[in-house]
């Protein structure tokens, strides 16, 4: 049965105005907390970072630019490190960026039915592989076939391309999913006055429906990078960890970032200028994801303001 006003009134509410107020204080504090955390670690990586150069006398050109990082003979150069982070994740989101694009457009223009209910399903299970297992068999798989197909070019067969395989495998769900809810959010309506003018299935997904995905396209392939420039286990696994020179081809063992600081932290004692070099190296990483934000953000800003 219906309740009347008067059993409502018997029991004890809290005022609308002040339930309200609640509210707006809890999620305020949420927001609050999550503002503190991010300008908390900001803080604390740039202050550890830039003690390198204004503490330890170590000069800002001479550490971006160096080309041996050499610690234990105070050589601090993390241009190789910087070309190595850049070189497997620019080359992972090219081995990557055609087939997710190919799959994302049989999904979503092709075979919806199939692709929605069982391809979509079978790629996101890979999001929940261990980057550890992705190491594994990138040791045993990719560095065996640099080795079989390469011969004694590719030495051990750990290198900048291995890296870049194992790291597309690891990118390709992330990418291919955005890619997919990408060219889903287009509307129906482009489509059918494409058709309406005579163009065919591929005129009009090249022309109509890919142009007008591109921002979410790019911040699609953008996230993918972000996510290849801060892996580090499983790049660690097959790039062969030389930091000490620049490597010359994309066979040759190098190092990144990332493997460089998870290596050299159990080694370095805690205020030493490796310390605090290292911490530098984290700074760089820091800088280099609040960039591909911003780049998103743009992005995401200029495709709003595109379909205004």
């Amino acid at each position: 049965m219906a309740k009347t006003k008067e059993e409502y009134k018997d029991k004890k509410m809290m005022p609308k105005g002040q339930l309200e107020s609640v509210g707006l204080g809890l999620t305020g504090a949420c927001v609050a907390v999550v503002a503190i955390v991010v300008v908390a670690l900001i803080f604390m990586v740039a202050q550890q970072g830039l003690t390198t150069f204004f503490a330890d006398g170590i000069g800002f050109g001479s550490f971006i630019t160096g080309q041996n990082w050499i610690p234990s003979d105070g050589r601090f150069g993390a241009l190789p490190l910087i070309v190595g982070s850049f070189s497997v994740t620019l080359l992972s989101t090219l081995f990557t960026l055609p087939i997710a694009l190919g799959s994302a457009i049989f999904v979503v223009e092709i075979q919806p039915g199939f692709g929605r209910k069982i391809f979509q399903p079978l790629v996101e299970l890979l999001v929940g592989i261990p980057s550890v297992v992705y190491g594994l068999i990138g040791l045993t798989v990719v560095n065996a076939a640099m080795r079989s197909i390469f011969g004694a070019a590719a030495g051990t067969g750990a290198g900048i391309l291995s890296g870049a395989i194992v790291l597309a495998v690891m990118i390709l769900p992330t990418v291919t999913t955005l890619s997919i809810d990408a060219l889903a959010a287009v509307p129906n309506a482009y489509r059918e006055g494409s058709y309406a003018l005579g163009c065919t299935r591929w005129q009009t997904v090249w022309h109509v429906v890919l142009k007008s995905a591109m921002p979410s396209l790019m911040t699609a392939v953008i996230m993918g990078m972000t996510r290849a420039f801060g892996e580090t286990l499983a790049v660690q696994m097959v790039i062969g960890g030389v930091e000490k020179s620049m490597p010359a081809g994309l066979l040759d063992p190098a190092a990144t970032l990332t493997t460089a600081l998870t290596s050299g932290l159990s080694n370095a004692t805690t205020g030493s200028v490796e310390y605090h070099a290292l911490w530098s190296l984290g700074l760089i990483l820091l800088a280099m994801s609040l960039f591909f934000i911003l780049i998103i953000h743009l992005i995401g800003s200029k495709g709003a303001a595109k379909h205004d």
